[in-house]
């Protein structure tokens, strides 16, 4: 391909938008543009990409014994009210109705439309087991769509779904699919950290994720040096809190101006911030308000939050709406002089505290020496907690580590969780009717654009992994205005697509430091620059990863690039 005819155009500012390394480079090499929040046009280097992203998942797919078929986007209402995830999803779910009034979804995901797929076609268990898989497009309302194809409202994924005759096999087929998994990331270069998992709406027996260390990531997993133990932090349980021994204080109200975050008061009051009830008032879906209590060296996990919930539709409540429901202000929220409505929820972590700091829902005063059972009854106690760095590890208590990431991967055994109320039953050996146990297994393609991206880049743009990069090699003409250079620079080119190399041309009427930062910032593995050199018959030749460069031989440039790329 030859650049100054190919549909690449390149930004030499980072997006005031972006914010994530992959969202800036992503955007300003050319592959990606917004549409509106949170959905983007892939553009040809990137969709490239993306096609050796999904040729590496095919071949490992189908190794595997996966057969692919193709699903629909619009997915009738009544299969979702079978499994009563209609309503359950949420506000995620893209609904709307045709000319007729009937009712769909954009598939987020594709559980009922598959089962009840099967559901008409398997009848014996002769004709199991079977792992059926896709790739295609899907769709989820997101809240806060962000990252670039980080978290958005479109995206490309490979979705696939095992059906078994009993939980042992189901197992089998799960398991598969995690090495599977595995050789996927290995082959496209991406570093990932297993972890279990929430089953969250889709639901099921087990669950693992596959995430990808970057600080830009929305999911955060804990891992254990000691044991290996790795899970998302979101499921990972909190040590309970202790009975303390020391002795009980009397009660003082204390005048504690300005104190109205955490940092603040433990400074003023010179008490450290795990003897502080931190106190925070949300809002839920039906504008009603609610308390979580917890210990002032913790924050609120917002996904344990919704776990206890039931949904995600819940806020934190404003200002304004702090002082209309407690008559207080920000930082001054307690658990005392409560109006009767509000529900309480205790974080375990409060467990046995004693002489405990507390707001009154006074501004500018604060309880200190609270204690449980003569000040205050503890209500309902739930592990709402976000675990931290250090936190004991639930297997062998050894010290957690704590690192961002993006899930890239997530698998589910899913039992007879959409089976049974779609009726999607088999006959067993001996003639008895029974559920499929089914599994399934889903990929961000997409995102794992973005995954590479925040993996692979330094200040000057991409690195990518041979195995996904949109071309092979970019063959750089310094000067097309010098006939040597250029009569040089088009044999290697028509040489390098004899070989079979994936090459781009640039042959651009640019200046050379122009067409560099071009092929830094898009990142291709090989260069073969044709410049000066070319009078004493040689060629160079660059790696973007290294740095490393060559002066070769120009009738033997193509040998000696051949030979590099087969050693990397």
């Amino acid at each position: 391909m030859r650049w100054s005819k190919y549909f690449l155009y390149t930004l030499k500012e980072d997006p005031a938008e972006a914010e994530a390394p992959s969202h800036k480079l992503l955007l300003r090499a050319g592959f990606i543009k917004q549409v509106s929040a949170g959905v983007y046009e892939i553009l040809p280097a990137g969709y490239k990409v993306l096609k050796k992203v999904e040729k590496v998942i095919r071949e490992e797919m189908d190794k595997a014994g996966a057969q692919e078929l193709l699903l629909t986007v619009l997915n009738p209402a009544e299969l979702w009210k079978e499994t009563g995830r209609w309503e359950a999803y949420g506000n995620e779910l893209f609904r709307l109705k045709d000319r007729n009034g009937r009712e769909y979804c954009l598939g987020p995901t594709h559980e009922e439309e598959i089962t009840d797929l099967v559901r008409k076609e398997i009848s014996s268990y002769k004709q199991l087991p079977l792992i059926l898989y896709q790739i295609q497009v899907k769709f989820r309302d997101e809240k806060r769509p962000r990252f670039g194809l980080i978290r958005g409202r479109e995206f490309i994924m490979k979705d696939a779904y095992s059906f078994d005759v009993s939980e042992e096999e189901a197992k089998k087929s799960y398991f598969l699919m995690k090495e599977v998994y595995e050789r996927i990331f290995k082959r496209l270069g991406i570093d990932v950290l297993p972890a279990e998992a929430s089953v969250g709406t889709i639901g099921g027996k087990m669950s693992h994720e596959f995430i990808a260390l970057t600080e830009y990531g929305e999911a955060k997993v804990g891992y254990c040096q000691n044991c290996k133990y790795c899970a998302n932090a979101e499921i990972i349980p909190l040590k309970e809190g202790e009975e303390e021994k020391e002795e009980e204080k009397a009660l003082e109200k204390v005048k504690t101006p300005g104190t109205d975050t955490i940092e603040k008061l433990s400074e003023f009051l010179k008490v450290p911030a795990h003897k502080i009830m931190k106190a925070i008032l949300f809002i839920d879906k039906e504008n009603k308000p609610f308390l979580v209590l917890l210990r002032g060296d913790r924050e609120v996990d917002e996904n344990k939050l919704e776990a206890v919930l039931g949904t995600d539709e819940f806020r934190m409540a404003t200002d304004e709406e702090i002082d209309k429901i407690l008559g207080t202000k920000k930082g001054f929220v307690g658990i005392f002089n409560l109006p009767d409505n509000i529900r309480v929820l205790w974080d375990i972590s409060l467990k046995g505290k004693k002489n405990l700091v507390c707001a009154l829902n006074e501004p500018d005063y604060h309880y200190i020496n609270v204690n449980p059972g003569r000040d205050f009854e503890y209500g309902e106690f739930y592990d709402l907690s976000e675990i931290k760095e250090g936190d004991s590890c639930p297997k062998c208590g050894s010290p957690l580590n704590i690192r961002r990431g993006l899930e890239l991967g997530h698998i589910f055994l899913l039992g007879t969780r959409y089976s049974e109320p779609m009726k999607a039953f088999f006959t067993d050996r001996d003639g008895m009717e029974k559920p499929i146990v089914m599994g399934c297994y889903g990929i961000g393609i997409s995102r794992i654009i973005s995954a590479i991206v925040e993996q692979y880049h330094d200040d000057k743009g991409i690195k990518w992994p041979f195995s996904v990069a949109p071309f092979e090699v970019d063959i750089i003409l310094l000067n097309e205005s010098d006939p040597l250079q250029k009569e040089s620079a088009e044999t290697l080119y028509r040489e390098a697509l004899e070989r079979g190399l994936d090459v781009i041309y640039d042959d651009r009427e640019k200046s050379p430091g122009f067409k560099f930062a071009d092929a830094e910032l898009v990142g291709f593995p090989f260069w073969i620059i044709v410049g000066k050199k070319v009078k004493e018959g040689k060629v160079e030749i660059r790696e973007r990863h290294t740095g490393k460069t060559y002066d070769v031989e120009k009738d033997k440039a193509m040998d000696f690039l051949v030979n590099l790329i087969n050693r990397r």
